[in-house]
């Protein structure tokens, strides 16, 4: 999807207290960000900001970096954040905002930073197969997560797309990570702390059920051969 340019973005997110205009040079060092040292989580291509926004306002006790590659996008994510926050009396301590592609995401986190839960919320499935290296969820992508986080470390992964899914199940068996929970309809589940996206919103009005899992990560020491 192509994204408008908005010549605000980037003057706004300059001039904000929780963007990070230099990400690499706090590889090691997010945690000084923060308000607070506590967990830490990172979501992959946060768009408008409407998720890390709810999670970071309910959880007030975690940090979170919400990354994406476009500064348009991450502009709204700003307002967004900047907006359920002060409708709800309280100043953004615990949310940090940066622009940065997910491919070299070794570049500005590393395992120091001690990211406990990595969230992706509706990526690009890139359905053609010259295209699936691209996913968020690819091996190569997981390989990068499973050296960032500590043993138990976990990722919380959203689609609508099935056969993303269904591969992705895949990939993280392949890559180190167990899936401790899964479902193919998360509307209809057991799950009470959801948090609903705008892509989430749209596809569920469509009648588009929702697959959501918790993939774990395992030490290879003790993945079975």
């Amino acid at each position: 999807m192509r994204i408008r340019r908005k010549k605000w973005a980037r003057p706004e997110l300059d001039i904000c207290p929780y963007f990070e205009k230099s990400p690499e040079s706090r590889m090691g060092s997010w945690k000084e960000c923060f308000g607070k040292n506590q967990p830490f989580f990172v979501e992959l291509g946060c768009g408008k900001g409407t998720f890390a926004a709810k999670l970071g306002l309910d959880n007030p006790d975690v940090n979170i970096l919400a990354l994406d590659i476009k500064s348009d996008m991450l502009g709204n994510a700003r307002r967004n954040i900047s907006a359920l926050y002060s409708e709800n009396g309280r100043s953004v301590s615990n949310i940090m905002l940066t622009a940065y592609n997910v491919e070299h995401l070794e570049k500005i986190l590393c395992p120091q930073d001690n990211v406990q839960r990595i969230y992706i919320n509706f990526c690009n499935p890139w359905p053609k197969p010259k295209h699936k290296k691209r996913r968020l969820t690819y091996p190569n992508k997981l390989q990068k997560y499973y050296e960032l986080l500590p043993a138990g470390g976990e990722i919380r992964f959203k689609t609508d797309d099935l056969p993303l899914f269904n591969d992705s199940l895949e990939y993280f068996a392949q890559s180190g990570f167990e899936v401790v929970y899964k479902t193919y309809d998360l509307h209809r589940s057991d799950i009470t702390d959801n948090i609903l996206t705008e892509h989430e919103i749209m596809f569920s009005e469509q009648g588009i059920k929702i697959n959501y899992c918790r993939a774990v990560k395992v030490e290879k020491s003790n993945i079975s051969e």
